[in-house]
């Protein structure tokens, strides 16, 4: 069984995970973001017939993730990863939507 290091009072850690934090805020916020333009999404596929999963749409979101996580010096297959479960999660989000059991 191991125990966590105890940092000191001036370790710079504090600091960096403050700044950490912090970000997962905004994240979470433009995560949010996301879910209510798939809400619009999903009463425009509701009104238009179309389905929750357009397998085109599909990789394209996944490509551009590549993409924009090359152009940003992030790892692109985790971004490819992170988007494609971001992805099913927001397909079954307008699925409920689509098949009247949003409540």
């Amino acid at each position: 069984m191991s125990t966590d290091p105890i940092l000191p009072a001036s370790s710079r850690m504090h600091d960096l995970r403050a700044r950490i934090d912090a970000l997962d805020v905004r994240l979470v916020a433009l995560l949010a973001e996301r879910s209510q333009l798939i809400d619009e999404a999903a009463q425009i596929k509701l009104r238009e017939v179309l389905p929750a999963r357009i397998h085109s749409r599909v990789e394209e979101v996944a490509m551009n993730a590549r993409r924009n996580a090359e152009a940003g010096g992030f790892d692109p297959d985790l971004a490819e990863k992170l988007w494609r479960v971001m992805m099913e999660h927001f397909i079954a989000q307008e699925d409920r939507v689509l098949l009247g059991k949003d409540d």
